[in-house]
């Protein structure tokens, strides 16, 4: 007790550096990008600010840049020149993101392509699979959706993707793709499933990133709501128990007690800090209000110290930047 014990003594300036309990290296991040099919030009992402949809030209010229920052895993997002009610584009041998990704692993081979399995992006309805009527009038269809998801995946493996990422937040879904990447050979193919996905108000500037608003309705019906802790662990609980082999909650910075939940199941936990988080940080730091490598690394490391494992941020490239400074 005072006197004997100060823990000021521990925050001397040169001890700080040497007894700091959490750390983030470029091996804990993985760098989301977006990719569409009509763009010529590099397309900026106004509500993202230094975010872009890249042309399907320039896959490897960006997984070459990133890959000599020093990230090892990023997170493919397609836009489709047509979409349908069926996401005929998701699955497509020379889809959007198919095409990417054969580009990318022939250009860097050593960099893990992870790809978001879902159909918003692909129908012209903006929902996550098959639309019909339900309970509560039109939504969408759980069983016949997963036969979509089947589809996608197995497209994606066949195009050389090392992870997939179901974030269509359907019961079953990762079973049912498990059982068809086993079916197609594709045993080594992980699952990174969006296990507690949550309805959160802070997608919007994403809804413009990947162009997947909706027509009618909401995501409500099968994303977690907010309030919900225990639904939350429950559904990454069910989702290690059908096979995925890592778990991931979304969004990140305001579900840090999710991710210590969700890091008892034993499975890799990756935290996304989606586009509404950065915007925000991005946004302020161009108003003067707040410093925003500081508050960038900061938001990071709270995600690392609550339990993460890996984390999908807009700010992976700036973070290798600040890292090597």
């Amino acid at each position: 007790m005072f006197p004997h014990t100060r823990l000021r003594r521990l925050r001397r300036r040169k001890m700080i550096p040497l007894l700091a309990e959490t750390h983030i290296g470029k091996d804990d991040l993985i760098a989301p990008l977006f990719f569409d099919e009509t763009a010529v030009n590099p397309i900026p992402i106004i509500s993202m600010p230094g975010q872009y949809r890249w042309p399907v030209s320039m896959a490897e010229e960006v997984v070459i840049r990133l890959n000599n920052a020093g990230i090892r895993a990023i997170l493919l997002f397609g836009i489709p020149s047509v979409k349908d009610a069926e996401a005929c584009g998701a699955y497509a041998p020379d889809g959007v993101i198919q095409q990417v990704i054969r580009a990318m692993k022939k250009a860097c081979p050593e960099m893990a392509i992870i790809t978001d399995l879902c159909a918003c992006e692909y129908t012209d309805h903006g929902h996550c699979g098959y639309i019909g009527e339900c309970l509560d009038g039109p939504g969408l269809l759980n069983d016949t959706s997963l036969e979509m998801m089947q589809l996608i995946a197995v497209s994606h493996a066949d195009a050389g993707a090392d992870i997939v990422a179901p974030s269509c937040m359907l019961d079953g879904m990762v079973s049912a793709i498990r059982e068809a990447l086993d079916d197609y050979g594709h045993h080594e193919v992980l699952i990174m499933s969006y296990s507690s996905k949550f309805a959160s108000s802070l997608y919007g500037p994403f809804r413009e990133a990947a162009g997947s608003g909706f027509s009618f309705g909401d995501r409500t019906g099968y994303q977690a709501p907010v309030s919900n802790r225990r639904e939350a662990y429950r559904e990454s609980e069910l989702d290690a128990a059908e096979g995925a082999d890592i778990l991931m909650v979304k969004p990140a910075g305001w579900f840090g007690d999710i991710i210590t939940d969700i890091k008892q199941i034993g499975l890799p936990v990756a935290a996304y800090q989606v586009s509404g988080e950065y915007s925000m940080i991005r946004a302020a730091a161009e108003k003067g209000w707040l410093e925003e490598r500081q508050v960038a690394m900061e938001s990071l490391l709270s995600l690392k110290r609550a339990g993460a494992d890996l984390i999908i941020t807009y700010f992976a490239e700036d973070v290798c930047r600040w890292l090597d400074e």
